[in-house]
């Protein structure tokens, strides 16, 4: 079998309590894996009648490989659903949005009628200026409860949100802006990080130059006194919202129309705009939402993402306020003031849904057992990551340390272009460190090799997705061709571009990127981005990233970089270069290392080899090398 390898499975496991899933809204299993393959089609339109729809639709699934539709000639606004449908009930006073700043006496609360008015009045802010259905608008904002309302406010108009993490630096705004062709970017003066402000309103006046499709350029002013807006592009959001009419009827949007774009990197070229649609993706975070974090109606849900990334759209926004959950967001990052503010977080709000990353996990492992001691954590109820594989030992401390050994621990495998969960360890099933577990209910997932055949367990292969599921992509935005790759690379198969293997229970691990994705603390950044912006740098003629294990970060950036004639190699070079790297993309971006080389190895076609460098980094064999030029 070509492109195998054997691999050394641990056999260790857990149970939680059986109450867990006796009392879970998924139940066995089996069972329910049962009646998904029983009859697919009932058992997405089971979901799906959970929701509210202006038409039903004709039917559950067409698809015509590598296209599908969900629900055809349905109708819906998905605000309706995360919104109207609770406050016409009597979840209309239920705190739907709960909000701490970085100083820990500042809060906010919303309930889902003050959440719904407010996102009505900013919607209607948002037709004031021109935008219609089909309109895309840009988001470049912090985590605030705004964030939120913006982008609930662009789906009840139809409008198109893309939103872009703040964190990122002009150049990659402005590469989102341009591609989406946004008409509208929304944006804060400052954000707040580790007591310091961020200046993204200084971000987005670079990033609108050379960006033609912008109209206007929508400020929340934080600071005081308040940041002067000049250009007649500027309006403050606060203002267009208390001038807008008070009710907004949702836009009617058909199934399939577009309902956000949002940008992943590839391994060549510029990010991807990945293209979701209304019905499919609301039903995908609805469902795993509710029957995998098994939502509960006095759950407090925090997941420490940020909007910017998939995560957020799904497990901040859509999923838990379609299910009518209390959602908490915060500005602060795990380790400021200090270690122990996250724990404090989650004993001060009764947290019982915890969903952070491996990167986090490790951290805090990092700082000890004596931060998280010094809170009552007894509030959680189940405890997930994502973003990347949790290893063994990060599981362990996870389980025993912040689930007190009683808590499920979620290991959630899932990508941008999926929408949605796809492989985890449901709620009350046996767990196993190092695991994600299996396909959840709904999803037909396999470890294959080359030719798409399945392994045997123990042997490693590429994981695949065999069947299309509801919240998949529908398309990467203007690139056709990319989009149909990752349905051709095995014949019929989506191919996720991981390496996994499976044991005999078919649980499956997810062991790392097969293509030149780098992921940094569950962040994932294409080689070709980080490369671009190196070689952008009058000193570099030529450059190279790799991933490197890095114990905190999952992986650290390598950059191998050839300078020009002209410019020599020094500490002084190195921090010019990181800095470089920073204000193009941003701090995720940034090199922990930079060797300055004579020659990259490279293919005859001149294709940059960098498994050969990242083998020889790694001290490990770089397997055929046969096309290389030297």
């Amino acid at each position: 079998m070509s492109g195998t390898f054997d691999v050394p499975l641990e056999k260790k496991s857990y149970r939680p309590d059986p109450s867990y899933r006796d009392q879970s809204w998924l139940g066995s299993y089996d069972e329910a894996y049962k009646r998904f393959l029983d009859d697919p089609e009932k058992f997405w339109a089971d979901i799906a009648g959970e929701l509210d729809w202006y038409r039903p639709w004709d039917a559950v699934r067409e698809w015509e490989l590598p296209y599908a539709r969900w629900f055809t000639n349905a109708k819906l606004n998905i605000t309706a659903n995360c919104l109207d449908r609770h406050a016409a009930s009597e979840r209309r006073n239920k705190v739907a949005l709960i909000w701490r700043g970085e100083d820990e006496e500042v809060e906010r609360v919303l309930t889902y009628r003050q959440l719904h008015r407010k996102v009505m009045r900013f919607a209607n802010a948002l037709r004031d200026l021109g935008v219609r259905k089909g309109d895309t608008v840009c988001l470049y904002m912090p985590l605030v409860p705004e964030h939120i309302i913006a982008l609930l406010a662009c789906a009840r108009i139809g409008a198109v949100h893309s939103i872009v993490y703040g964190g990122f630096g002009a150049a990659a705004l402005n590469a989102r802006i341009r591609d989406a062709g946004a008409k509208i970017v929304i944006t804060a003066d400052v954000g707040y990080r580790r007591g310091k402000r961020v200046a993204l309103k200084t971000i987005v006046d670079e990033a609108v130059v050379n960006a033609p499709t912008v109209e206007k350029i929508v400020v929340l002013r934080r600071t005081s006194p308040s940041l002067e807006l000049f250009s007649e592009m500027e309006v403050d959001f606060e203002e267009i919202m208390e001038a807008a009419d008070p009710y907004c009827e949702p836009e009617v949007m058909d199934a399939e129309d577009p309902l956000f774009i949002l940008y992943t990197s590839g391994t060549t070229g510029p990010p991807k705009g990945i293209v979701h649609t209304c019905a499919g993706y609301m039903v995908g975070t609805y469902y795993t939402t509710k029957y995998i974090f098994d939502m509960k109606d006095n759950d407090v849900h925090w997941c420490t993402a940020d909007p910017g990334w998939i995560t957020g759209h799904s497990y901040i926004v859509y999923g838990p306020l379609a299910a009518g959950a209390t959602v908490l967001i915060t500005e602060v990052v795990p380790d400021y003031p200090d270690p122990g503010i996250f724990w404090r977080i989650v004993e001060d709000f009764g947290v019982t849904i915890f969903y952070t990353a491996p990167t986090a996990i490790r951290m805090f492992m990092r700082f000890g057992e004596e931060w998280p001691q010094k809170c009552n954590l007894d509030s959680l109820r189940l405890i997930g990551s994502v973003g990347e594989p949790l290893n063994p030992e990060a599981f362990e401390w996870y389980y025993h340390t912040i689930g007190g050994a009683r808590c499920p621990v979620l290991d959630t495998w899932w990508q941008t272009e999926t929408g949605m969960h796809m492989i985890t360890t449901t709620v009350g099933e046996k767990m196993k460190p190092g695991f994600a577990g299996r396909p959840i209910p709904g999803v037909v997932a396999d470890v294959v090799d080359s030719e798409g055949a399945s392994v045997a367990p123990g042997t490693g292969g590429l994981l695949v997705i065999k069947e299309p599921w509801p919240s998949m992509m529908r398309a990467v935005h203007n690139n056709d061709e990319r989009y149909r790759k990752y349905w051709s690379t095995i014949d019929s198969y989506y191919t996720a571009g991981d390496l996994a293997v499976k044991d005999e229970d078919g649980y499956i691990m997810v062991l790392g990127r097969s293509d030149d994705i780098i992921i940094v603390a569950g962040h994932n950044l294409g080689t070709a981005e980080v490369e671009s912006a190196l070689v952008s740098h009058e000193a570099v003629a030529e450059s190279a990233v790799i991933g490197k294990p890095d114990v905190m970060k999952g992986q650290a950036i390598k950059a191998f970089v050839i300078l020009r004639e002209g410019f020599k190699p020094s500490e002084k070079l190195k921090s010019e270069l990181t800095y470089h790297v920073r204000m193009s993309i941003g701090p995720i971006a940034m090199p922990s290392e930079i060797d300055f080389v004579d020659s990259l190895p490279k293919t005859r076609s001149g294709k940059i080899m960098r498994r050969v460098l990242k083998a020889k980094e790694l001290g490990i064999d770089p397997g055929d090398i046969s096309t290389l030029e030297e």
